[in-house]
């Protein structure tokens, strides 16, 4: 049986909680909750009541049921709610110690007349509800622990776990004294939902005097969080011409707050379409899983492409007052499918072809599609129903512009057919969708109309084959070989010329292509392959533009018998004596059988020594053997007439010379006397090589000493010193040696050990200088230096010309090459060593150099610029 009590207290027009204490005598039992009053009031499964919405509180009690109902026994009971109106708490009554639940630990086994005696078990402490967000004051006292031996003890109380001692520390405090537990900021159950504590009790030695208790605080949910859709954009496709139910998407949102209270239940509901046709509400979503399916006929992609949805989550299960909302947009494109087929702009189209092209466009087909472009669903396939018997068109489908290219694929013959008809189709590459009342394909005509051009002439047949005997003399007709004209509407003449006649044998009549010969045709020829001579002509006609064509004409040559045999080889050799060997001889014949072998081979009878020293004997019809007829024969080169007769008819003989070398021979039979054989033998082929080879080294060594002659020249150009007339202030000189040139190198030594030797500086002529030396301003008067006495040593010498230039005023620092003979009294230069004087030269003037040019810039603002 249960026993319910409960008692609550309203403030008016505020939404407030309170909680139904129920007493299960077996905890075991599965209990539902239901209000009389479900607008105004519900109840949890925890048993917490609350109101639904904000109402005024009339002054007089008011009245509800709430129901609890055994879901497995469907027992039944029922409590009566009384609600009446308190007055608002005032800080004053806050600040007073209101009545706080006491825990009480539960009493330990003990001895009791010296028998254990049983006790009941420990308590299970029900769970403290605390909500979130309280706005406090803090802390904000929650339970009082308590030992029921504090009476006898001074005892010290402590809580453990996270929030207390564990983190987040600090959540929770105890005090050790009253055992006041009691919480220290606001609790977020989005961060921790539940807390498990422990509590301690301890004497002041630290004893445990007590069993630790556990206690749980829930943190109550609040309505604190709005809903969060994953995406704030959301895309979706449908197929056009979709059904009422298709599903489309789905939308989802989460909430914080707890999924299993009203805060975290959410519903959905679409807030606007746009765009709102056909209908306004072409789809709907159902409110608990987010899933959008579509309610309305007449989605068409050609009208409208894409809609937008406005869709709202809100919590406490869609309550419009108490939940908080949030929107997303679900963007729904509309997707094609192929509801109509292509339709040709018109019924014919026109095209034209010149005859013999291939490869070519002749007309665009071009058709109109509403489905989306560049799809399975818009691209359009052509194909020839009629009018091409012999498939020499074909239908190619241009990607970007979806017309249709009629190409020529084989040539089309003017004169045969002059216009083609033809039918085609189009349709799309995938098929229509069902239920479409439309043909599946559109047909056209194409009127193709083939322009006669002018061809090129052809002989026939090609090549042409005529067999002639060889030694046909000149100015003899062979054959006619005439070209004939395809453009039978055309009235053209045909003209004809030689354009291949290798031996120049051949001539063609230009007008009726009559062939006769100019020289003797001779199969011999090294122009004839295979007894075929070939020779080709070319045929062109006067039509606009002018065509020609070429043709070939084989001339296959019968051999007759002009070409007597000839000894093979040429030359042999043999020994002084009949034994050990002899020359096997054949014959060379240009003719073929039966103008050539068998040949007959014999000696002539004059003059009388050939046939009293040789002998010839015929081996086969081919080969002949020649032999020593006497015992012995001098070395030497011998010339042997032998007569070699063919078997032609007539038969054709001739005498040829086989020349032989008679040597002494070893027992092997092989010749000895070498070096007399190979002199005797040179022949004129050696000979004419030796003497190239002999002109060509004395080229090459004529050559090789007229550029040493020219290299010769070339030094010695390089050597020739400059006109002492030029400036060469402004010119860079190439030299080939390091050094200032030939001057430089040019002294005499003995005018430093002997400087008074020197003519006297008097009678160098004023007015002469250098041709280095400064030539802007007036010709300066040098201080006389005295004569150097005979110094004894060069370094001495140097040194009293270093004091002399140091002590120079009018000494100008041009740094340049200088060339000394003496420099002593008199001297127009200046020394070098000025540059380096320790004298200041504070009193001399450099203005000058700036008027050298910008190369003397940067000395002219070292010396020229005053103190600075």
């Amino acid at each position: 049986k249960f026993v319910i009590g409960w008692e609550a207290v309203l403030v008016k027009d505020v939404r407030v909680k309170s909680r139904l204490k129920f007493s299960n005598c077996n905890g075991k039992r599965k209990v539902q909750y239901e209000s009389s009053e479900p607008a105004d009031f519900k109840v949890d499964e925890d048993g917490m009541v609350y109101a639904v919405r904000s109402f005024p509180l009339s002054s007089e009690h008011a009245k509800f049921l709430i129901y609890a109902q055994d879901k497995e026994t469907q027992e039944k009971w029922q409590v009566a709610v009384k609600l009446s109106l308190k007055p608002t708490l005032t800080e004053e009554s806050v600040k007073e110690s209101p009545e706080v639940e006491e825990i009480v630990f539960p009493r330990q086994l003990g001895k009791h007349s010296g028998h254990l005696q049983r006790q009941k078990r420990d308590w299970v402490i029900p769970p403290i509800n605390l909500p979130e967000n309280s706005r406090g004051p803090f802390p904000q006292e929650l339970v009082r622990i308590r030992s029921d031996r504090d009476k006898n003890l001074s005892l010290r109380y402590s809580v453990t776990g996270p929030g207390a001692d564990q983190p987040p520390t600090g959540i929770f405090i105890i005090n050790p004294i009253s055992g006041q537990l009691s919480v220290t900021k606001p609790l977020d159950r989005e961060q921790i939902a539940r807390f498990h504590l422990r509590a301690h009790a301890v004497d002041i030695n630290g004893n445990q005097v007590e069993n630790p208790i556990d206690i749980v605080i829930n943190v109550i949910d609040m309505n604190d969080n709005r809903p969060e859709f994953l995406h704030q954009v959301w895309n979706g496709t449908v197929p056009e011409g979709s059904k009422p139910g298709t599903y489309v998407m789905t939308v989802t949102a989460i909430d914080a707050d707890d999924p299993n209270a009203l805060n975290g239940m959410l519903r959905y509901r679409i807030l606007s379409q746009a765009p709102s046709t056909p209908s306004p509400n072409m789809f709907t979503i159902n409110n608990e899983t987010g899933d959008i399916i579509t309610v309305a006929a007449g989605l068409d992609r050609e009208k409208v492409q894409q809609y937008t949805l406005i869709i709202q989550a809100t919590d406490m299960e869609g309550n419009p007052t108490y939940g908080l909302s949030n929107t997303a947009t679900a963007v729904i494109t509309v997707t094609d499918v192929n509801d109509n087929p292509p339709e040709f702009t018109a019924m014919t189209f026109y095209g034209e072809v010149p005859e013999n092209r291939v490869d070519i466009i002749v007309a665009n087909l071009t058709v109109t599609d509403k489905d989306q472009p560049h799809t399975p669903a818009w691209n359009a396939v052509y194909r020839i129903s009629g009018g091409d018997p012999t498939g020499r068109f074909a239908i190619q489908t241009d990607p970007n512009s979806n017309d249709g290219l009629v190409t020529v694929v084989k040539p089309i013959d003017f004169e045969t057919n002059r216009m083609f008809v033809l039918t085609v189709a189009a349709e799309n590459q995938v098929p229509l969708a069902k239920g479409i009342q439309h043909p599946p394909q559109s047909t056209a005509t194409v009127s193709v109309t083939v322009i006669d051009v002018n061809e090129n002439p052809y002989f026939a047949p090609n090549p042409k084959i005529i067999r002639q005997e060889e030694g046909l003399h000149a100015g003899t007709m062979l054959t006619t070989f005439t070209a004939q004209d395809p453009d039978r509407y055309m009235q053209q003449n045909i003209r004809y010329t030689k354009l291949s006649d290798p031996a120049n044998w051949l001539k063609i009549d230009p007008v009726n292509g009559q062939i006769t010969t100019i020289a003797i045709l001779d199969r011999e020829s090294p122009n004839v392959k295979n007894n075929i001579y070939n020779a080709t002509f070319l045929a062109s006609d006067n039509g606009i533009p002018p065509m020609s064509g070429t043709g070939t004409l084989q001339i296959y040559l019968l051999d007759i018998n002009d070409n007597a045999p000839q000894v093979l080889p040429q030359e042999a050799e043999t020994c002084e004596t009949p034994d050990p060997n002899s020359i096997n001889i054949t014959a060379l014949d240009y003719d073929i059988d039966p103008n050539a072998g068998p040949f007959a081979f014999d000696l002539p009878l004059s003059p009388v020594n050939i046939k009293r020293n040789w002998t010839i004997t015929r081996l086969n019809g081919d080969f002949a053997q020649l032999n020593l007829k006497i015992k012995f024969l001098e070395a030497g080169i011998y010339e042997v007439p032998i007569i070699i007769t063919d078997s032609g008819n007539p038969p054709k003989s001739n005498i040829s010379i086989l020349r032989v070398k008679v040597c002494q021979c070893d027992s092997n039979g092989d010749c000895t006397d070498v070096d007399r054989i190979v002199g005797a033998g040179l022949g004129t082929g050696a000979i004419i090589a030796i003497l190239l080879c002999i002109i060509i080294l004395l080229i090459l060594v004529l050559m090789f000493v007229v550029w040493m002659k020219r290299r010769d020249k070339e030094r010695q150009a390089k050597q020739l010193l400059i006109d002492p007339e030029d400036d060469v202030r402004d010119n860079i000189l190439k030299y080939d040696e390091e050094g200032g040139g030939e001057e430089d190198q040019d002294y005499d030594l003995s005018q430093l050990q002997q400087p008074d030797t020197v003519e006297p500086d008097a009678i160098k002529p004023v007015g002469i200088r250098r041709m280095d030396e400064r030539p802007i301003h007036a010709e300066p008067q040098y201080p006389v230096r005295s004569a150097a006495p005979h110094p004894g040593d060069i370094g001495d010498f140097i040194n009293e010309g270093l004091k002399a230039a140091d002590n120079d005023p009018t000494a100008p620092p041009y740094d340049s090459l200088l060339v000394f003979d003496y420099e002593g009294s008199g001297s127009t230069a200046g020394s070098l060593s000025s540059l380096n004087s320790s004298s200041s030269g504070g009193e001399q003037d450099y203005d000058y150099l700036n008027d050298w040019g910008p190369r003397f810039k940067k000395l002219a603002d070292m010396y020229g610029g005053g103190d600075d």
